[in-house]
Formats: structure tokens, C-alpha cells, sequence
């Protein structure tokens, strides 16, 4: 190759170089422009489907504080089935303590994991609980989660709704086949199973931790 021909094949090399770096650094900056701008929208998306599950456990009404910003962030708690931490909202009425959500863990669902989102009032009772994620079949145990329960009157996960300490002891917090006060469907025991036991478990843990969880500055890790 003679001389030239090396110049030329240099000075093609730089030029594409060059074209493919402004090309990055074009697509970089589209790219952060994208996300600065979608962002907040994004943001706001994910805490309207937080207030979503939210009311459906915990009437609105009942509490005036701005339920999502007065939050706790809960570490490992075993007896939640919290391996990775989660959330615990604090419910208020003019100051006064009114309920917990907290996020918690089955772990030994028929698929693994079941992910729950527990309502528990000051008082010991369970103001509502929902299925947030899980693997169970679908048709058969995934009766758990009220949007494929086929039960639209009366979505099995319904009964816990008002269940408190005083008429329901933790140790019965199980389903009826291990001697609990739940029902369960034929066919589909340990998705029922699963989740009652661990309904109970938050119901628990709330009431054990109540004083700490409204006394945790908002933000803070418990």
C-alpha cells in the first residue's frame, strides 16, 4: 500500500470515527432528554397505581394525611416475609394514628413468592388485603388475586376484610383444613393456605410494632 493510499485509509478511519462518536453522544443526549421528560410522568403513573391497590384495602376517607409520602422503609423482616426490605404507609386522621399498610411476602405459595399488600388498622383489624404479584396456576389457585377470582360478588381474599385479634386469635389465622377460621377452594389449599398464614403473620407484626412505626420520622428505615 503506497503512501497515499495509507493517508486515505487513516482519514477514512478518523471521519467514520468521528461521525460514529457524534452519533453516540447525539443519542446519549436524545436519550437523557427522553427520560428527563417522560420521568415525572412515569412517576406519577407508578404512585397512582400505589393509591389504586391502596384504596381498594383502605377507604380513603378514613385518613387525611398524604398516605404515600408518610412511609417507613422496612429492612428484613422474616416475619413478613421481607427478604429485600419493603414499605410500611402510615395512615393518619388529624395527627391521630389510624392504620398501617404494609407490604409482605408467602413465600411458600404452590409457584413461590406471593407478594401482598395488608391493610391493618390501630385497633387489630384488617382493613383489606391484596395479592400484588405471584406464579400461581392460573384457573385454579390464582383465585387469590379478586381480578381472577371468578366469585365477583364475593372475591374469596373478601374475608379478611374486618377480621381483628379479638374475634379471629392469631392461631387461627389459618384455613379451615388445618383447623383456621378461612375458607379455601378444593383443589387450590396451599395458595389459600399461603396467603392466610401470612395475612396473619402481618396482622401480628403491625400490632407488635405499631408504637415504632408511627414514631419513625417519614423516610426513615425501621
Amino acid at each position: 500500500m503506497s503512501q497515499d493510499d495509507r493517508y486515505t485509509a487513516t482519514r477514512t478511519a478518523v471521519r467514520t470515527a468521528g461521525i460514529m462518536l457524534l452519533f453516540t453522544v447525539a443519542f446519549t443526549a436524545m436519550m437523557s432528554l427522553t427520560y428527563k421528560a417522560t420521568a415525572p410522568t412515569i412517576a406519577a403513573s407508578q404512585q397512582a397505581e400505589k393509591m389504586r391497590l391502596i384504596d381498594e384495602i383502605l377507604p380513603r376517607g378514613s385518613y387525611d394525611n398524604d398516605l404515600l409520602a408518610d412511609f417507613v422503609r422496612l429492612g428484613e423482616v422474616p416475619e413478613l416475609g421481607l427478604t429485600r426490605g419493603g414499605t410500611a404507609w402510615r395512615a393518619r386522621r388529624g395527627g391521630v394514628p389510624v392504620a398501617v399498610v404494609v407490604e409482605a411476602v408467602a413465600p411458600d405459595g404452590y409457584a413461590g413468592r406471593i407478594q401482598l399488600a395488608v391493610a391493618v388498622t390501630v385497633d387489630g383489624r384488617v382493613s383489606g388485603v391484596r395479592v400484588t404479584a405471584h406464579g400461581e396456576t392460573p384457573g385454579l389457585g390464582d383465585y387469590i388475586d379478586p381480578k381472577k377470582d371468578r366469585n365477583r360478588e364475593r372475591p374469596w381474599i373478601m374475608q379478611f376484610t374486618d377480621k381483628g385479634v379479638d374475634d379471629t386469635p392469631l392461631a387461627r389465622w389459618r384455613v379451615g383444613r388445618d383447623g383456621g377460621d378461612f375458607d379455601y377452594r378444593i383443589g387450590a389449599t396451599i395458595s389459600a393456605r399461603a396467603v392466610t398464614e401470612a395475612t396473619g403473620r402481618a396482622l401480628a407484626w403491625v400490632l407488635e410494632h405499631r408504637d415504632r412505626l408511627f414514631a419513625a420520622p417519614a423516610g426513615a428505615e425501621l
